[in-house]
C-alpha cells in the first residue's frame, strides 16, 4: 500500500488566507483538487496534516464527496517537517512500502503524473521517485518506507530535503510534460498567475 500525505499546516502567511480554501474553476478548492487527483489515481488512503486555521481546511473539505483522513499538527509553527512527522505516523503501518508527499500549494498536478511516479516506484523500487521537467522536480514525492526512520532524525532546521536529496537518482527521476507538478501559489500573484489561461 502507498497512501499520500498532504501537508496542509502551514500559516500561509504571504497568501493572507488558508491555501486549502482557494477556489479552483470547476468547483473545486485546492485541497479537494489535490484529494480528487490522489483518489482518481487509485490512490485509497489519503491523510491532510492540519495545523494553522484547520477549521478553514475542514470546511473547504466538508463540502465534497470526498473520503480522507485528517491529522492535526500542533507543532506546526516548528516547520514543515514537523507536519511530515505527523502525517508519517498515521500513515506508517505494516503492508505500508512508501508513502507519496505533496504541498497543498501544489494543486494541478495531473492523474497522470501521479500514476507515472506510482508506476517508476514499482518498476525500480527507487528510495525517492519524483517529476521532473529538466532540472525542475515538482509534486508528489514518493518516499520509500526505507527513509521514514532517517526523516524522523531529520535535522528539523533542514527538514527532509536533505534525506531526500541523498537518495535522489536517474531511476526515480520520472520527466513528465506535466506544468501543474510544477506550479505552486504562494502569493495572491502565484495565485492569479495559477488561475489564468496561461497558468
Amino acid at each position: 500500500m502507498i497512501p499520500a500525505i498532504v501537508l496542509a499546516a502551514g500559516k500561509s502567511s504571504r497568501m493572507g488566507r488558508p491555501k486549502a480554501a482557494l477556489p479552483l474553476p470547476g468547483g473545486d478548492s485546492f485541497i479537494t483538487r489535490i484529494v480528487r487527483t490522489f483518489k482518481e489515481a487509485a490512490v485509497e488512503d489519503v491523510v491532510i496534516v492540519v495545523g494553522h486555521d484547520a477549521k478553514a481546511v475542514l470546511d473547504a473539505f466538508g463540502a465534497s464527496d470526498l473520503g480522507a483522513r485528517f491529522v492535526e499538527n500542533r507543532d506546526y509553527e516548528q516547520g514543515q517537517l514537523s507536519s511530515l512527522l505527523a502525517g508519517l505516523q498515521v500513515v506508517d503501518r505494516p503492508g505500508v512500502v512508501a508513502a507519496l508527499v505533496t504541498l497543498v500549494d501544489v494543486p494541478l498536478v495531473g492523474v497522470s503524473t501521479v500514476r507515472a511516479v506510482l508506476d517508476r516506484y514499482r518498476a525500480t523500487h527507487a528510495p525517492v521517485v519524483r517529476p521532473v521537467r529538466g532540472a525542475e522536480h515538482g509534486h508528489p514525492v514518493l518516499i520509500d518506507r526505507s527513509l521514514f526512520d532517517a526523516i524522523r532524525r531529520a535535522d528539523p532546521a533542514a527538514g527532509a530535503k536533505a534525506v531526500i536529496r541523498a537518495h535522489v537518482s536517474p531511476a526515480g527521476d520520472v520527466a513528465v510534460e506535466d506544468a501543474g507538478a510544477f506550479v505552486d501559489a504562494d502569493t495572491p500573484e502565484d495565485y492569479d498567475r495559477l488561475l489564468s489561461p496561461q497558468g
